[in-house]
């Protein structure tokens, strides 16, 4: 969260910026708010993380400033941060090690069961009726931020997405509470189902209940319950070659939640791959629904590779990436660039190696961001070539401003995966 620091004059808000970017304090001059009576009609905004060093540092030029925290906007009640070493989807376990274990399980045939776990897919999907399937799904995970809200709300999303990667329309969703007994505040558990409720009802979704154990570190996520046309269901088995691979999300949330540890990443760039991570893959699901998309994956931990791979071992095709193409959120790469990579990447990176094909000439920073692990990321979609233009213009109108076309299906050769 931001606040505002109030000067004077005009001419102090320009010295007091040149100071804290001389001192690499991220800040922006903006207008000051209207909730705020200034002799000057300019402020600086900065992350509240950094309210103290700011100050000092103006205090040392003898700079009158006043810090003005938004009304409604207040410290995390606990950094939930300091309860993990990887959170989000990053603390998934390795690909290799689950794919082994489920492999070792029968699988069960039903004419109604649409989608099983033999694809590895993103949930299940039973017939109810011919017109009408659910999708079952749950995810959850340690904190990836430090404020409580903000988690309840980017885990609640990231469960969400896959419904939506199925095309899916969410009905119900219940809470799953891992939180000690002792040791947190009880009003930071109130804060992470607060986020994640609110989630679920800008999704038009109720939340019905839950389950809770005490535990440590804090973990949450949802159980939920969608549905789709058992006619219209989109699953990553059923991509084709010829297709036009489109990302409807930029990556690198794994890179920049590391770099926020570091202390590398700026918050500007912090904040948005928070605000990345938030955001539903609602309008995308209903995008692919009206342009009859048949085959899509949501992009979580695994990384963009790993979850590429699973549509194109479930479907028998190759994926070619043009990595230079990716769409990466503000700072990742540079981050990347200074060594800001998750250990999950190389997790990732063993996983796929096998099955990729890598340019000998591609970039380390891109190969990197090809394998970061994301939380609550993107939907990865197969879209028929001659739509695929209209397809990436609605979605960019409709809320997807970073959504690109990384590349292409084509008929199975030596890998299922080429990258660039």
């Amino acid at each position: 969260m931001n606040i505002f620091l109030i000067f004077t004059s005009t001419r102090a808000v320009i010295k007091a910026e040149e100071c804290l970017r001389a001192n690499d304090v991220d800040c922006q001059v903006v207008p000051v708010p209207k909730d705020i009576s200034p002799e000057c009609g300019m402020a600086l905004s900065l992350a509240d993380q950094l309210r103290e060093r700011a100050v000092s540092l103006l205090a040392e030029l003898g700079i009158e400033v006043q810090v003005h925290q938004p009304a409604g906007s207040r410290a995390p009640l606990f950094d939930l941060l300091t309860t993990v070493e990887q959170g989000g989807c990053s603390a998934k376990l390795p690909p290799d090690v689950l794919f082994d274990a489920l492999g070792r399980l029968p699988v069960h045939t039903d004419p109604n069961l649409l989608v099983g776990i033999a694809t590895g897919d993103d949930a299940g999907v039973y017939r109810l009726t011919d017109e009408l399937a659910l999708i079952e799904t749950t995810d959850f995970f340690p904190p990836i931020c430090s404020d409580p809200y903000d988690f309840g709300q980017i885990a609640a999303a990231n469960a969400l997405s896959d419904v939506y990667a199925m095309g899916g329309k969410v009905l119900t969703a219940m809470n799953l509470v891992m939180f000690p007994a002792t040791g947190i505040p009880f009003e930071v558990l109130h804060e992470i189902v607060r986020g994640g409720q609110e989630k679920v009802a800008e999704a038009g979704g109720l939340l019905v209940g839950g389950h809770t154990i005490a535990d440590y570190p804090p973990k949450y996520g949802l159980a939920v319950t969608g549905i789709v046309h058992p006619e219209r269901l989109i699953n990553n088995a059923n991509a084709e070659p010829g297709q036009v691979l489109i990302l409807t999300k930029p990556i690198g949330t794994g890179a920049l939640v590391a770099g926020q540890r570091l202390g590398q990443a700026s918050a500007a760039d912090y904040q948005g791959a928070l605000d990345s991570m938030k955001q539903l893959n609602r309008q995308p699901a209903e995008v692919m629904q009206e342009f009859r998309v048949r085959a899509a994956t949501d992009i979580t931990g695994f990384g963009l590779l790993g979850h590429a791979l699973n549509i194109a071992k479930a479907s028998g095709v190759a994926m070619e990436i043009d990595a230079a193409k990716i769409p990466a959120l503000p700072g990742a790469l540079e981050l990347l660039e200074k060594g800001c990579i998750p250990g999950a990447s190389y997790r990732n990176l063993s996983h796929v190696e096998s099955s990729a094909d890598f340019a000998p000439g591609l970039a380390y920073t891109l190969k990197m961001l090809t394998l970061d692990p994301q939380t609550s990321g993107g939907i990865l979609l197969c879209a028929p070539a001659d739509t695929a233009d209209a397809l990436l213009a609605e979605l960019r109108r409709r809320g997807c401003p970073a959504a690109a076309v990384i590349g292409r299906t084509t008929p199975l050769g030596h890998k299922h995966l080429v990258v660039r």
